[in-house]
């Protein structure tokens, strides 16, 4: 089983695929990297897009049914990005959608230009609900990468991490592949996706990236990577490994 856990192959819903056929392409994607489900998470509470549980549930349904008459082997089940907006606890209680209907695994979005000051709250309640958070491509937010530390501190929390293939591959600039590397190092990386939109621009990249920690880490770790995320589809319980911190460690 090859999971990959963040993607955005809906069409129509956010800034995924345009149509069907697109979304058709990047499903052949993923197959030829080998990747058995995927969980569609399409963007919720940003400045754009608002995908309810009902119409991202209907959405699956849709796709995975032209999956069938295509004969395009891939399970496809639900799930959201969810923006850490200012109403994202009271969306906690109505329309906020688990990772591949575990009941558990929430997929966190932060603001690539700040941390919100409530996100620790988030955090805590999130987890207080019976939620587990998961905090998306930190690679991408400036305060992170100038602050491992605080990234340190959330795994410490309770906040589970995923990166984005293409940042530990290089393809978004040295200082993220170098930055994704050390959160690696640190333990602090619980899974790897794709964040995949387009088959061309924005493909599925985890046959690629687990080659990668292969050979600069070991293959425990895609054993690792590649067990969490299936934890996600069974809705059971993952043993990160312990934490590092960055304070005193060079």
């Amino acid at each position: 089983m090859l999971v990959d856990i963040h993607n955005h192959i809906l069409p129509g819903l956010d800034d995924g695929p345009k149509s069907i056929e697109e979304a058709l392409l990047l499903a052949k994607s993923a197959v030829s990297n080998g990747i058995t489900h995927v969980i569609a998470t399409p963007h919720h509470l940003d400045a754009k897009y608002r995908n309810s549980s009902l119409e991202v549930r209907e959405a699956v349904a849709g796709l995975y049914r032209e999956f069938s008459k295509r004969n395009i082997h891939l399970k496809i089940l639900p799930g959201q990005e969810i923006h850490l907006a200012a109403n994202i606890l009271d969306e906690l209680e109505t329309d906020l959608l688990t990772l591949a209907n575990s009941g558990k695994y929430l997929l966190i979005e932060l603001p690539n230009a700040y941390i919100p000051s409530q996100t620790l709250e988030v955090i805590y309640i999130i987890q207080l609900k019976g939620y587990i958070p998961i905090i998306v491509h930190p690679e991408r937010n400036k305060i992170l990468r100038k602050n491992k530390q605080l990234l340190y501190e959330y795994v410490c929390k309770g906040a589970l991490i995923q990166v984005t293939a293409s940042s530990l591959l290089g393809l978004n600039g040295r200082s993220l592949r170098k930055y994704t590397r050390e959160l690696i190092k640190h333990n602090l990386v619980h899974f790897i996706s794709s964040d995949a939109h387009h088959y061309l621009k924005r493909p599925f990249l985890l046959k690629k990236a687990f080659e990668y920690v292969k050979k600069e880490f070991s293959e425990s770790y895609v054993t690792y990577f590649c067990e969490n995320a299936s934890h996600i589809v069974y809705g059971t319980d993952i043993q990160p490994l312990s934490p590092i911190s960055f304070k005193n460690y060079y």
